[in-house]
């Protein structure tokens, strides 16, 4: 009789910790998705402005369509992303774009003396300070759900359930991890 209530309470203890284990996950989780969101609507904020910005810039610039078309195409990529990963891979081409589109400018004085580009270029410099933080918060949420899903014993409770490993938000490309030419 003993070992059966010994046997009982042990299997309660296992239960109590696999829907403790298994609660942690989800709220884990939840962080990364709510980690997510957060990034997502700073980056619709940018593509709302990337419009407008290149409008400015064909005034000034109208025989670089192709840099300005660049720009377009990689922001409608980015803000039209099925997944977390083609998002994450596509800002990183957006990134590159937008590169080139401010080195373009540095070419037409009068573009970087007109108000209105200044002035959505500010914006644009404050929403891409504010991804930069987000994405430091998505990503040290993602590094705290993945270690929680892969270290013994709470990797058994996510293989069970199915709890997947989440994307890191970093820059894959060689181009965005040199360092910036300035030259006076």
């Amino acid at each position: 009789m003993q070992f059966l209530i010994g046997l009982a309470v042990v299997v309660v203890l296992i239960l109590l910790f696999g829907v403790s284990v298994y609660n942690g996950l989800v709220s884990l989780r939840n962080r990364v998705e709510e980690a997510f969101s957060t990034m997502d609507v700073y980056m619709k904020k940018r593509y709302d402005l990337i419009p407008n910005l290149v409008e400015t810039v064909k005034g000034y610039a109208k025989h670089e369509s192709e840099t300005l078309d660049a720009v377009i195409n990689a922001r409608n990529k980015a803000a039209n992303a099925s997944s977390d990963d083609a998002r994450i891979e596509a800002e990183g081409e957006l990134g590159q774009v937008m590169g080139r589109l401010f080195a373009l400018t540095e070419a037409y004085p009068d573009l970087k003396a007109n108000t209105n580009f200044m002035d959505l270029q500010n914006q644009l410099q404050t929403i891409e300070t504010e991804i930069a933080q987000s994405r430091k918060y998505y990503n040290g949420s993602v590094r705290q759900y993945n270690t929680k899903r892969e270290v013994f014993p709470s990797n058994i409770v996510a293989n069970m359930f199915g709890f997947l490993r989440k994307p890191l938000f970093e820059v894959d490309s060689e181009v965005e991890r040199e360092a910036v030419k300035v030259s006076f």
